[in-house]
This record gives C-alpha cells, structure tokens and sequence, in this order.
C-alpha cells in the first residue's frame, strides 16, 4: 500500500463496548481496538451509563488505532452510537449534566398519556419507552431547558467539535420525526414537552460533518458519516438494496430489511429512515428483540451459571435440546412484534432432571426463536446475513438457520464498525454511492438449515404457544 493511500476510520457507540477499527479504502481492517463499558442498573426499570466512562473509552479507543496509520491519511470518519440512547449536557462546557438514559429504560413511559394516539401514529411508531422521546421528556423534567439534549452521537460530536448535530436515521428512532419528513415536528415536540431549540440540528447522514479533535489524537479526523448503529450494520451486511435484511447480536438482536425509498409497513414492525444520502433518503424496515446477549450476561453474571456468555453457549452445546425448559427472554420487556414493555423475563418447564446446560440450551433458543418471531413478520426473507458477538456461538447459528428455515450468512467482520466506516466512504466521495458498499466485506460462512419443515413447524408452534402464555406473567 503507497504512503498516500487514503485510510478511513469507523467508531461503534455499542451499548456495551466502543468499538474502533482503522480501514483501507477497500474496508479492510488494519487495526482495531475495544474498550467496555459498564451499564447500571440503579432501580427497576432504570438502565444508565456513565457519559464520562464512555467518552473516555471513544478517545483511547481511537488513540490506540491511529499509530497503524503510519503518517497515511485519515480522509474520513464514521460514527455509529446506540440509537435511543439520551443525555443532557451543558451548552457551553459539553460536560454531561445526567448519565447516559440508555435504550432499554423505562423512565418517561407516562409522558405518552398526554400524546394523541393519532399524533404518535404519524410517526410509524408504537408508545413504547424504548424510544428517545420519552426519556428526553424525563430529562426536561429533570434538569430543565438551559440544556443540550440529545443522542448520544449528538453529544460526542458536540464535546469533540464537529458540532450539535445528528441524522435522520437516529431522528427516526425518537418518535419527534414524522415518517417521511427530515427534521423535529413542531407538534411532536410540543406534545412531549420537549423545546426544540434544546434538540440538535438534523444533517444527512454522509457529507461534509464536521471535524473531531481531541488533544489525545495526533490528527484531526474529518466526520464524513454519522447514524443509527443498526443501520450502519444494515450498510456493512451490504444490504444495501431493497429486499435484504441483516441481524445483529448483541445486547439485543436487532433485525432490518432495506426498504427502498418509500417507508414500509409490517404488523408489529417498524418503519425507520436508513440514511440520508446525496439525492434521496432511503428506508428499512426494523424489528428488535431488546434481551438476547443481556439474557447470557445475566444468567453467567448475576445467576452464576457460567464464566461468561461465551462459557453458557458452550454449555447450551453439550446437551441435545432444552429438556422442555422455555425462556421468554424479555428482560427489558418484549419488543417487535408484540410491543409489550410490562413483560417480564419467564423460565418455565423446570423439572428435578433439569440441569444448567438445559437453561442455558433453552436461553439460546429462545433469542434465535425472537429472531423467528421478527422475520416471520417482515416475511419475504430468503436468507438472513447475521453479525456481532454472539454469532461467534455455532449452536447459535445452525439453530438460527433451523428455525427459519433459510440460510444464514455469518459476517467474518463487525459489520456494524464497517457499516459506519463504509458511509464515511460515500460522504468523503471515495464510493459514488451507498449500494458500492455491497461485495466489500464478504460473509464468512453460509450455514443451511437441517431441520425439517415438519419439525420446524411443529417447534414454532410450540414456542408461540408458550409466548402467548407468558406475556401476560408478571
């Protein structure tokens, strides 16, 4: 590679980790870095961060890429972040005044008693507290109007210098856009109680941001793309045209098909921007699962039952089935397709033969059967490009495929880090377009189902039996 050749750099705001990969112009990784971060959970319902904590991880995330550079230009930086996710901070210091509200709390949820149900509609969105809204409401209440709200890549360019902005893509998760229009709705807004002069300017996604700077760095970094993190997975699964659809496994499992330039409707899904692109504004339409990782944590951590995720995957492998134990993995309540935030998280079937290796073989199920449940609902999907951690889990991935009844295409790199760094691309004008991202990054295996259609029908029917009875345990 000469000297001069251009160099691009993707920063994932991951609800459990920023991630920071340094890529050549064909987004191949040269260096990459990841710092965690630690989430609190101060009272029931309540799910915060330390906006401190993850600043500091973004800037030595960062710092230890940029050495691999070896004096090569940086001529483009994307910046990804964890959706619904808000704070204030002050105007003029940027130093955050409340922690970080993360996408899984519940504060706020009240504040939809005072929106009308034909309003909230113009949005695509149902009333649920996943959604930025009410948590920005909560924070007015809290800490008033002389400050800045906003998602968390609106802070982070805000304290690094490329301004108080985000982008339609993230407006689109907030419930202040109307579906169709770029930018904070008057009406909206007002319903919520939330000033839009305390809201950050909506940019497109990919262009001419801004520059982030820290004393830390050795170079500047020109922001050429910022958005949702799940639609910069959806750009890095290359599904970059209508028809295509991604999952990304996490804290969550989060599935998005590219739409098009019109919103799409689907039963108990929603319709959600892509990105913002020179010309046009494009589309997906989304479904998450809100427990999937954060299930495997809980059982390892607080229960004890493994070293870590990646111990109980294992341990789910060593037994042939769940022996009839079931798991409603909702602790965060159940998101798409049922929308329904008071559920709680259930273990049902539990007999004197039922053994660790049983729970954590149904837990595993469980998230791939809430994938089935999203999927079903988009319907049309012929084959399912997957990424993040827990897709490293085999078991995970075979039963994936299984209980879809499709292939499955596992990525051999983060998509999402890449989908950010790949947007950078267009806005620096080093891709012409959004759809010449698709053939960069090649999936890694392509796994086919085993199972049956007998038995898949059969297993489908059994699950959705025992949602619909857990659903309304509390």
């Amino acid at each position: 590679m000469s000297a001069d050749a251009p160099l691009v750099l993707g920063i994932d705001d991951g609800t459990t980790a920023v991630k920071v990969t340094l890529f050549d112009a064909r987004l191949q990784p040269i260096a990459a870095a990841r710092r965690p971060v630690a989430t609190a959970h101060p009272a029931p319902g309540r799910v915060e961060q330390d906006a401190g904590e993850v600043l500091e991880a973004v800037l030595d995330a960062v710092a230890e890429v940029l050495p691999a550079a070896e004096g090569r230009p940086i001529v483009a930086t994307g910046l990804d972040h964890q959706g619904e996710s808000v704070l204030a901070w002050d105007p003029v210091t940027r130093e955050p005044v409340s922690p970080i509200i993360v996408w899984q709390d519940k504060r706020g949820a009240d504040v939809y008693d005072d929106v009308a149900p034909e309003l909230l509609a113009r949005t695509g969105l149902p009333p649920d507290p996943y959604f930025s809204a009410p948590k920005l409401a909560w924070l007015v209440r809290e800490y008033g109007t002389d400050v800045r709200l906003g998602t968390v890549d609106a802070w982070l360019s805000d304290r690094l210098g490329a301004g108080w902005a985000t982008d339609p893509s993230t407006a689109s998760r907030t419930a202040l856009q109307v579906l169709g229009d770029v930018g904070w709705d008057t009406a909206l807004c007002a319903a919520f109680g939330i000033p839009r002069t305390s809201l950050p300017e909506v940019r497109p996604t990919v262009g001419d941001l801004g520059t982030l700077r820290h004393d830390r760095w050795p170079v500047d970094l020109p922001l050429r793309a910022r958005v949702c993190d799940q639609q910069a997975a959806l750009a890095g699964a290359g599904c970059t045209v209508p028809g295509r659809a991604k999952a990304t496994y996490g804290t969550g499992v989060f599935v998005l098909a590219h739409a098009g330039t019109t919103p799409a409707h689907a039963e108990g899904l929603l319709p959600t921007v892509a990105w913002q692109v020179p010309g046009r504004i494009e589309y997906a339409l989304d479904g998450g699962v809100f427990t999937a990782g954060a299930l495997l944590e809980w059982l390892a951590g607080t229960l004890g039952m493994a070293a870590d995720p990646q111990a109980l995957t294992e341990l789910a492998a060593t037994v042939p089935d769940a022996g009839g134990v079931r798991v409603l993995p909702a602790l965060a309540g159940a998101g798409a397709p049922w929308w329904r935030p008071d559920a709680r998280a259930v273990i049902a079937g539990l007999t004197a033969g039922s053994t660790k290796a049983h729970i954590a073989r149904a837990a595993v199920e469980a998230i791939v059967h809430r994938v089935g449940d999203v999927v079903d609902a988009m319907g049309g999907v012929d084959l399912l490009r997957i990424d993040g951690g827990l897709t490293s889990s085999s078991l995970l991935c075979q039963l994936q495929a299984d209980v879809l009844g499709i292939a499955v295409e596992r990525s051999g790199a983060d998509a999402t880090v890449a989908g950010a760094a790949g947007l950078a691309l267009v806005g620096a004008g080093l891709r012409a377009d959004v759809r010449d991202l698709d053939g960069l990054l090649s999936p890694a295996e392509r796994i086919e189902p085993h199972l049956d259609a007998a038995a898949r029908t059969a297993s489908r029917a059994t699950w959705s039996a025992f949602v619909q009875r857990a659903l309304d345990l509390h």
